[in-house]
This record gives C-alpha cells, sequence and structure tokens, in this order.
C-alpha cells in the first residue's frame, strides 16, 4: 500500500448551475473547476444534482392520482438536460479533471442509457480524466420520488486516493444509519455529503457524521435564488409561492472531533477552501473507532449486498 499523503488541499464549490441547460452548466462546471485548481485545491466536490439542476419548488403537476401535459413538458425538458454515462459531459468534465490533475466529485442528474430512468448521481472523476466511480441515491427523499429511481448497492464505492479513501452519501441518505456505516467499514477518510439541505439542523448531520465517523466531511449545497429559474418553463407559476432566495447555501468543510475547519458560508456563491491535516484521523480514533475498537461485530452485523440489480434474468 502507498504511503498517504499527510495533507490535501481541497475545495466545496458551493455554485448555482445554468438551470436546465446541460451544455452551459457543464461550461460553468469547467471554469468552477480551473478557479479550484488554481487555489491548489486536489480535490474539488461540486452539490447534489448541479448538473443540469436540483429541481427545487416544481412539481412536474403532478397529484395523487393524475399528472398533467405542461408537467410532462417540464419534465421533457429536464430528462432532456440530464447527463448521460457515458456522454459528453462526462467528457469535458474528464477533460477538466484531467487537465488540472485533480479528483473531482460532481453530482448531477443521471439518465439511464438503458431505461430512460433518471438517478440522482455522483460521479467521480480521477487526475487522468478516468471515471472512477458513480454512486446513486439509495433513497430519494419525498417528492423526489417522482423524477428519480434508486440506486442499488452497486453504486456505493469508495475511491482509493494517495489521501486515503473519499466516498459519497447524497444528502437525506446521511440520515440513513446503516448506509453511513457501509460508508464507515470501507475505510473511508474524507467523507463527502453533496446536499440541497440547507436547513440549520444540517449542520448538526454533519458534524454528528464527522464525529461519529472520526473522518473530514465535506458538505457542498447549491446558492440559488428565483430568478435564475428559466421564465419559459410551462409550469413556471408553481414558483410564485417560493422564497427569492431558493437556496442559501450552507456549504461547510468539518473535522474529525466535528470542529469547523471551514464555517457555513450562506447567502452568494463561493469555492471554500481547506488544508486538512490527514494526522488528525489517527488522532481522532485514539479513543473511538467505529469500525475498529469501538465495534462489535460479536453482538452486530450489517449485510450489504453490492451485487447490481436487474429486472429480468436470462437463461438458456
Amino acid at each position: 500500500m502507498a504511503e498517504i499523503q499527510h495533507s490535501v488541499r481541497v475545495a466545496v464549490v458551493q455554485a448555482a448551475p445554468v438551470l436546465m441547460d446541460q451544455a452551459a452548466t457543464v461550461e460553468k462546471a469547467v471554469s468552477l473547476i480551473a478557479q479550484a485548481a488554481e487555489q491548489g485545491a486536489q480535490l474539488i466536490l461540486f452539490p447534489e444534482s448541479f448538473i443540469p439542476a436540483y429541481p427545487r419548488g416544481l412539481t412536474f403537476g403532478v397529484k395523487v392520482g393524475s399528472r398533467s401535459d405542461r408537467g410532462r413538458q417540464d419534465w421533457y425538458r429536464y430528462w432532456s438536460n440530464a447527463v448521460t454515462v457515458p456522454g459528453k459531459a462526462t467528457d469535458m468534465l474528464g477533460q477538466a479533471a484531467r487537465e488540472h490533475q485533480v479528483y473531482l466529485v460532481m453530482g448531477v442528474t443521471e439518465r439511464d442509457l438503458e431505461s430512460d430512468t433518471l438517478y440522482c448521481t455522483v460521479l467521480y472523476f480521477g487526475p487522468d480524466g478516468s471515471l472512477l466511480g458513480t454512486h446513486r441515491k439509495i433513497k430519494p427523499t419525498a417528492l423526489e420520488r417522482v423524477i428519480w429511481g434508486e440506486g442499488d448497492g452497486s453504486t456505493l464505492p469508495v475511491i482509493d486516493t494517495p489521501f486515503g479513501k473519499i466516498g459519497a452519501l447524497i444528502c437525506w441518505e446521511n440520515y440513513m444509519p446503516l448506509a453511513r456505516m457501509a460508508m464507515y467499514s470501507q475505510g473511508v477518510r474524507i467523507y463527502l455529503a453533496p446536499t440541497a439541505d440547507a436547513r440549520d439542523v444540517w449542520q448538526s448531520t454533519i458534524r454528528h457524521i464527522a464525529l461519529e465517523g472520526r473522518c473530514f466531511v465535506l458538505s457542498c449545497n447549491q446558492f440559488v435564488t428565483k430568478d435564475m429559474y428559466p421564465k419559459d418553463l410551462a409550469c413556471y407559476e408553481e414558483l410564485a409561492s417560493e422564497p427569492e432566495m431558493m437556496s442559501h447555501g450552507g456549504s461547510a468543510i468539518v473535522g474529525p472531533l466535528g470542529q469547523y475547519i471551514v464555517e457555513p458560508v450562506y447567502g452568494r456563491e463561493e469555492i471554500l477552501t481547506a488544508d486538512l491535516d490527514l494526522s488528525l484521523i489517527p488522532k481522532s480514533r485514539f479513543d473511538f473507532d467505529v469500525n475498529g475498537h469501538y465495534a462489535r461485530p460479536d453482538l452486530f452485523t450489517l449485510i450489504v449486498n453490492k451485487q447490481k440489480q436487474q429486472n429480468v434474468t436470462f437463461t438458456e
């Protein structure tokens, strides 16, 4: 095993996409990657569903028992701007990671090439530009279940890097204790939490995860205002009752004893950077190691099914 770096500079990109526009959002992302790399970042994290948008405030015309034609029209626009893997968007993101020699973790809405179903997905790119792994959100929350399918255990990776293993759970997946344990058990040292949650209590969540997992936690949210939404959405009037600030951010970086390395930023776009002292991880695990001396495998066992699930199996 190669020796792990003693420190790493990370960047958390709190920004808005060009909503519902894949091409323009990828172009903006590439620019933001360059800016973060200019600040020395080796690992760059973007928010949940940055490309093409987290569709906050929209219902896509859904009511219990019915869907509207105008809602289907907006849905098709969202679907058309989702990211295919592979595709032009992933090629451009991989090229940006390679050009700047960074690990890039990007939140997207992914369109499955076989089924056309959408998934809330995290893509991991290496500094050589390759796609190292994907994670599909295993449990969309509330009305998110209308737009995103559920991922399975085949997309719960952690990624080896020169600064230790990294891994992500998306937004309220982080409230699933067994999902967190699945990440801890794979040795994650830098825990990534792209989110759409700007509530104050979210800060309690990420600080708890850092303290529980004895790992660094990078939480990344969008900053979005209502005037950023396309005015020609078929169901634009749904936004009339929404606040002007649709998502005010709250991105932060937390250390392995639950302390802020970078306190949450609200009300603006910003690239948060920090130099992480990786020696803090073993120091923090001296008195608590959730996957080591504080575990009780004789009492508790978690089974994770990492097999890709198929609807149909063909046999000879």
